[in-house]
């Protein structure tokens, strides 16, 4: 127990900025994020990655513990965190990053992952230590929004939010403001796998499932009018496609008419008699996802024969 002691005192000495509206709660609401996320089973070594799901975990606590106007900015715990020299990041070019990245879509570029001191990872990848140091960050920091937190964790939230915008495909798109990476790379996340999820991991098109022993997917979730163009990143600008399916669609070689059958362009040469040929799958009938409101939008078929498919 004398190796968990050192590490409490660290940790409930975090060096943290004073704002104007106090010493800045970043620090311990990313440990408790990854504390969380390594409960979860996605954080298995000592490589945090920046993921979507961490991101909506710092944000989802950010909410619950913290009730001061302070902005839940991921960016500043994941530098600033190394100044207690437990915690370091690094780079895609195998060197530690000491220099603060102020855009989350470069750090997210240049960075490859967070780590801790090994002694203190092997704590918290163990249970009955990850719960300890679990409650004494919520006790010396938050102790007036802890019950708070324990009562609704898991009860709605940012990502829950998120998955319910995208799902429920508000007849306007969403659009996001281009300031907000953060939020752009969840949604971007839980894009992903939100659409294999409502076609049953399926590709509406082949048929194609594939689902391997580790965990790995094989469908993707194809924008229909591409996210640079629509900023719309909801159920009914999505279909769920095999890798080469999706390739096939997005440089307009396949399209979908707004009866939801298959067209092919006849821009291109293939081996007509491959099982895999292209132009058999035309006037095929796509397979739809359970439930009208998980449809694909007509017109955003209509935009792709317009604009990406090769007539």
């Amino acid at each position: 127990m004398k190796l968990l002691d050192q590490y409490i005192a660290k940790l409930t000495k975090l060096n943290r900025g004073v704002t104007q509206y106090g010493k800045a709660p970043h620090k311990p609401v990313f440990l408790l994020a990854i504390l969380d996320e390594i409960e979860q089973g996605r954080i298995t070594e000592n490589k945090v990655y920046i993921t979507p799901e961490l991101v909506a975990t710092f944000k989802d606590n950010f909410a619950l513990l913290v009730d001061t106007p302070h902005k839940a900015d991921f960016i500043q715990p994941f530098h600033y965190l190394q100044g207690d020299k437990f915690w370091f990041v690094q780079g895609k070019d195998n060197q530690l990053v000491s220099t603060f990245i102020r855009s989350f879509n470069i750090l997210n570029e240049k960075v490859d992952f967070g780590f801790f001191d090994d002694d203190l990872f092997m704590l918290l990848a163990q249970a009955n230590t990850r719960d300890i140091i679990k409650v004494v960050l919520l006790d010396t920091f938050f102790p007036t929004t802890k019950a708070q937190y324990l009562q609704n964790k898991g009860k709605g939230g940012y990502s829950q939010d998120i998955e319910q915008s995208i799902l429920q495909d508000s007849p306007t798109p969403y659009s996001l403001p281009t300031t907000d990476e953060e939020e752009q790379f969840v949604r971007g996340g839980l894009f992903k796998k939100l659409i294999p999820q409502v076609y049953g991991f399926t590709c509406a098109i082949s048929g194609m499932k594939v689902i391997s022993n580790h965990g790995f997917l094989f469908i993707d979730a194809c924008h229909i009018v591409p996210f640079s163009v629509s900023k719309n990143d909801t159920v009914g600008n999505g279909i769920a496609l095999c890798p080469n399916l999706h390739r096939a669609f997005d440089r307009g070689l396949i399209g979908v008419d707004t009866d939801y059958k298959v067209l092919v362009s006849n821009a291109f040469a293939e081996n007509e008699n491959n099982p895999y040929s292209l132009k058999a799958l035309a006037g095929k009938p796509i397979t739809l996802p359970f439930g009208e409101i998980h449809y694909p939008k007509k017109e955003n078929f209509e935009w792709h024969l317009a604009n990406v498919f090769k007539a």
